[in-house]
């Protein structure tokens, strides 16, 4: 199929699962945006030139989020939390991260989404996924077996801050003298990491999460430190399914220092995109296909989001 065809097909497969609710993302329809600064280390620069990682501190925003597409579900719903970046470069540039607090991804290929996404569209008659189709999916994808397992067992967070979020696609670092390394992004919080059980989370309102990170910031700054996991030469860097051994080496590019709620995005027309193939000088993409297949599904999206209601 064509690539404008795979894009439309992989948000109506993500809306099959999640309803349609215009005004909304597809995917992680529910967050809340931050103001915020990073900082890199003298480390960074040894890694990639990139702007962001060689000079000096940049302004960024983060968006936090619920994995679904539904922009009215609960906080308290088990679900795979997200943090993007959006980092401010020299002569108007940006660049960002995308990240998950689940360790891998469901399918290594577009094609393999859109299977994934069919098994698990909601049956009319019960409300339920089909367990079956489910079922069949993952016998004949093992590899979604890591993803589908840190999904159904993810822990109801007390904060968005309380979470390690890991990006799922590698990416090629290129430093100044001309080395180059592939590695992932974590992003891991400087506060414990916190959760509530079953019985805290029902006490909870609906929206305790954006509520918990406002409070928090109104009491003073929050950090996360910005690190990435270098691959060894084994290490498969195009496959968003697998996750590689621990013991690799790890590199601290600097710390994200959240100020507050932010209200200058998003409003009067503004989309805000976080695109992980957004990268900048320093930075290249692989050839992992499901981060090549996300700008066009994002295209589609903001496209529907941004459509006049009648």
């Amino acid at each position: 199929m064509g690539s404008d065809d795979l894009s439309k097909r992989l948000v109506d497969s993500i809306q099959a699962v999640y309803g349609v609710h215009p005004g909304y993302r597809a995917a992680h329809a529910k967050g809340v945006l931050c103001a915020a600064t990073f900082t890199p280390t003298p480390h960074a620069a040894a890694l990639s030139r990139a702007a962001h990682l060689a000079g000096p501190a940049v302004r960024a925003h983060v968006r936090f989020s619920n994995g679904s597409g539904d922009p009215h579900a609960p906080d308290a719903a088990r679900d795979g939390r997200g943090m993007a970046v959006k980092f401010y470069l020299p002569n108007a540039r940006t660049t960002d991260v995308v990240a998950l607090s689940l360790p891998a991804f469901f399918a290594r290929t577009p094609e393999d989404l859109l299977a994934f996404n069919e098994a698990r569209r909601i049956d009319p008659s019960t409300g339920q996924p089909d367990l079956a189709r489910v079922g069949a999916y993952l016998a004949a994808h093992p590899e979604a077996m890591t993803a589908v397992n840190a999904a159904i067992t993810h822990p109801i967070p007390a904060s968005y801050t309380s979470l390690t979020y890991h990006s799922l696609h590698a990416y090629r670092f290129e430093a100044a003298d001309g080395r180059v390394r592939h590695g992932r992004y974590h992003l891991v919080p400087q506060a414990e990491e916190a959760n509530l059980s079953d019985d805290e989370a029902a006490r909870r309102s609906p929206d305790y999460l954006r509520d918990e990170l406002s409070e928090r910031l109104d009491r003073a700054p929050v950090d996360f430190h910005l690190t990435v996991e270098v691959a060894e030469d084994e290490d498969p860097i195009d496959d968003p399914t697998a996750v590689w051994p621990d013991g690799r080496t790890v590199v601290e590019l600097g710390r994200l220092e959240l100020t507050g709620l932010a209200f200058d995005r998003e409003g009067h027309g503004d989309v805000l995109v976080f695109d992980p193939t957004r990268v900048t000088d320093g930075i290249r993409v692989t050839d992992d296909p499901i981060l090549l297949a996300r700008p066009g599904a994002y295209s589609v999206s903001v496209a529907r989001r941004t459509a006049p209601t009648l």
